[in-house]
């Protein structure tokens, strides 16, 4: 028996569902990007706010290129289960906000039509860093990237979520109807102010009044989201549906803590977020920087350092004290680069991220977080290193962080072993690689001159003297006894 809208009543009671007619419903937030992380964060709360009554904040969602998630759902009525996971055990609720999905590549003209509905006041991204067509160093929309280059021949059938939002736009501001908000979920840097510098600017190369028209009308608040969400395994869905007594072919595996921070600016209108645990704010970039520097920087340094060492998943690297004390060391250092609004506990949030990567329940593997790197890095680890240098701090842990990077994207293990590396760089990284050989003094070096990832930044003597320093550790020893001697010193 497969979960349904008709098998509901069937579920065993501990089973959360739907507190609310999903006949009722209308669609207000079209999602980019239908991917794990969004069903089990934005969803949710959305779901909480359709419990409450507030019927037209229903969701359609979109995947840009694959069907996988449609294919799964839809069969469904689109319902799935969020299995949440701690140590004491798992609480399983099913979804209802999700009301119908769209695959892009297959359809492109049907996503705009839904995009430019009136009743849609929302368009959300979780599309990750790479799915915006820019350049993560300056924020500014890649020009030459191939799909803005189909996307501005091609202005009706778009391949990209800026190349889909400026159509959508387009068409709303032809048709007279107010635009949508644009709420980017996605770890960017200003990820409101990035987005809408990426959708202006390639809307002004399709028209420069349309261009004006974004700018001048169209609100893209900034946000920070938080919630662990690792990869769902076939052993996932075989749990879930015992638990559920019927088959749900695409559940999401989370941890209990979950947070989002939304700056209150919206141009028609939102749900009522506040009481679904939104926290509504003047100015996101605090709790951003935060979450970067602290959780996300800290991630990928076990991550990088973790999978070279052999450990799984970030559970599992935990429970080496040394990776354990090199995740408290990242979050310490980054810590002295923020500056929080009064009140903010970064000891305690420090502390609760300590605690979350723990969680022996939750399987995030390290191979999953260690994707993108080349995207991910400028945000979580460069920056803190940058503040660092001004203030003359030392950066040696954020820089065997980085080593680890370097190690990694060989896509050679410590014992030869191919790595599968998933990265937009992959291909010119290993050929860095390749020509540089296994030798920290010449690959650091040629790995710091990738503009895309470093900027500026990479040609500082002093981040080049303490990355190849760390690369040369990791060579020499490997992860496990460079991590060791690190937190020893």
């Amino acid at each position: 028996m497969r979960l349904g809208r008709a098998n509901l009543d069937r579920l065993p009671p501990a089973i959360r569902r739907p507190a609310y007619d999903r006949s009722h419903l209308a669609p207000g937030i079209v999602h980019l990007g239908l991917g794990a992380f969004h069903r089990a964060h934005q969803a949710v709360v959305i779901d909480d706010c359709l419990a409450a009554g507030q019927a037209a904040w229903g969701i359609v969602g979109a995947s840009l290129r694959s069907p996988d998630t449609r294919d799964a759902l839809a069969p469904q009525d689109h319902l799935y289960t969020v299995a949440v996971r701690a140590a004491e055990g798992t609480e399983h609720r099913v979804i209802g906000a999700l009301l119908d999905s769209v695959v892009a590549r297959e359809n492109p003209a049907r996503l705009v039509d839904r995009m430019a509905d009136p009743a849609v006041r929302i368009v959300s991204l979780t599309v990750t860093e790479k799915g915006y067509c820019h350049t993560p160093q300056t924020g500014d929309l890649h020009e030459r990237h191939p799909d803005v280059v189909h996307d501005l021949n091609n202005p009706e059938a778009p391949r990209s979520a800026p190349g889909f939002i400026a159509a959508a736009l387009a068409r709303r501001r032809a048709q007279g109807l107010l635009p949508f908000t644009v709420l980017c979920c996605d770890n960017l840097a200003a990820n409101g102010h990035t987005v809408q510098r990426i959708v202006t600017q390639f809307a002004a190369l399709r028209s420069k009044d349309l261009g004006k028209w974004i700018a001048d009308t169209v609100a893209f608040p900034s946000t920070m989201v938080d919630r662990i969400v690792p990869e769902t395994l076939e052993g996932d869905r075989e749990a879930v549906s015992a638990a559920l007594g019927m088959r749900d072919a695409w559940p999401v595996m989370t941890e209990p803590f979950t947070q989002w921070v939304i700056e209150d600016r919206f141009t028609a209108g939102r749900p009522d977020l506040a009481a679904a645990g939104v926290e509504l704010v003047t100015d996101v970039k605090p709790f951003e920087l935060m979450k970067l520097r602290l959780l996300n920087a800290s991630h990928s340094a076990l991550a990088y350092l973790g999978y070279l060492a052999g450990h799984e998943t970030i559970a599992d690297t935990m429970t080496d004290p040394h990776f354990a004390r090199l995740a408290a060391r990242v979050m310490e250092e980054a810590a002295v680069t923020l500056t929080m609004p009064a009140g903010t506990d970064l000891a305690a949030y420090r502390a609760s991220l300590l605690r979350r990567f723990a969680n022996p329940a939750l399987h995030h593997r390290t191979w999953q977080i260690a994707m993108d790197g080349s995207q991910k890095l400028p945000q979580r680890l460069l920056g803190a290193m940058q503040d660092r240098l001004q203030k003359n701090l030392p950066i040696d842990t954020h820089a065997l962080a980085v080593a680890g990077w370097m190690r990694y994207v060989t896509a050679s293990d410590e014992q030869g072993r191919a790595i599968d590396v998933r990265d937009p760089l992959a291909g010119e990284l290993a050929a860095l690689a390749r020509e540089a050989g296994p030798v920290a003094e010449r690959l650091a070096p040629a790995l710091l001159g990738v503009g895309k990832v470093f900027g500026p930044l990479g040609d500082d003597p002093r981040l080049r003297e303490a990355v190849s320093a760390a690369l040369g550790r990791l060579y020499a020893e490997g992860a496990r006894r460079a991590v060791a001697t690190h937190i020893a010193t």
